[in-house]
């Protein structure tokens, strides 16, 4: 499993130049799901993101999670994360979950995220073609793996 985070001051997912959902003050999360991934991927990821402390405190230092600032989490599914690059210059996706693998794994993340965090989390739409509009704020971006 790979999550990019970046804290936002606001993000929005768009289909078909239709807004599906959208966030203030808080975390997006780009999701790639593995060939290996497990329900105890999901429980260990999600327990550290609620924990992450990248907000700002009132001394403008890092130290406040999510629930702290009361923030939005907005997931979005993206199996590019897995795009391997090393031989040639097309991707190969072998190692990113197939859709019947990937979607529930994606469906349980966001459901441990939403029992760890004060506000509900926002989802894009698995599997489409989605425009993601960001507020970067910081910018502050971590790259996750387990």
């Amino acid at each position: 499993m790979i999550v990019v985070i970046q804290r936002v001051a606001n993000a929005m997912v768009k289909v078909e130049d239709k807004m599906v959902s959208s966030i203030s003050n808080g975390m997006l999360i780009l999701l790639g799901i593995s060939n290996s991934d497990s329900k105890e991927n999901i429980t260990k990821m999600t327990n550290k993101i609620s924990k992450l402390r990248i907000f700002n405190d009132d001394s403008n230092i890092m130290n406040r999670d999510i629930n702290q600032v009361f923030g939005e989490i907005l997931v979005v599914s993206q199996f590019t994360l897995y795009g391997d690059t090393k031989k040639g210059n097309r991707p190969s996706y072998i190692n990113a979950a197939k859709p019947d693998i990937a979607e529930p794994l994606y469906n349980m993340f966001v459901l441990e995220l939403d029992k760890l965090i004060n506000n509900k989390v926002k989802t894009g739409v698995f599997g489409a073609n989605m425009s993601v509009d960001i507020m970067n704020d910081g910018p502050v971006t971590l790259i996750i793996e387990n």
